[in-house]
């Protein structure tokens, strides 16, 4: 889960970390999900493994988004109950839901999120973005030129898009 940290370290944005089960905690989970808006989140990253009802709970609770992060575990049917669990829910709770162990794109998620409405967090995606574009770029160019990259004005070319 802490794969999604230093992204949001990157983008300027606050976060809390902490541990809460919605079966062995359930109290605990209650009380962060209703507090969370009084404590200034925006959104709710929430990852679990097994039967996952965390995401779900908390979203049952709260009106922040919450994305959830299905978390390949040792009581897991290798995450994919996880995945189900979270992309499964009842129509009006839902839960924004991402790979299995995906907890960076859950980071990316929650800034997409914020930067709806901070200009700041919306600046520093799009640079996160670029920087992608330019590894991708990159890629092309070192490890697998090709003639679409190579030679875009050869003869072949103009003849295939005649």
């Amino acid at each position: 889960m802490s794969w999604g940290l230093p992204l949001l370290d990157e983008f300027g944005i606050p976060y809390e970390v902490t541990i809460v089960s919605a079966h062995r905690t359930p109290k605990r989970m209650y009380d962060y999900a209703s507090q969370a808006r009084q404590r200034g989140l925006k959104v709710i990253i929430a990852g679990a493994g097994g039967a996952a009802h965390l995401p779900g709970m908390v979203a049952s609770i709260t009106s922040l988004p919450v994305i959830g992060v299905p978390v390949k575990s040792s009581n897991s049917l290798d995450g994919l109950d996880s995945l189900l669990s979270m992309a499964q829910m009842p129509e009006g709770i839902p839960v924004a839901t991402v790979a299995v162990n995906g907890a960076k794109n859950a980071g990316i998620l929650a800034a997409r999120i914020i930067a709806t409405f901070d200009k700041s967090v919306e600046a520093k995606l799009k640079a996160y973005q670029g920087k992608l574009k330019k590894k991708v770029e990159v890629s092309v160019k070192t490890k697998r030129p090709n003639c679409f990259d190579v030679v875009r004005k050869s003869k072949l070319l103009i003849k295939m898009l005649s």
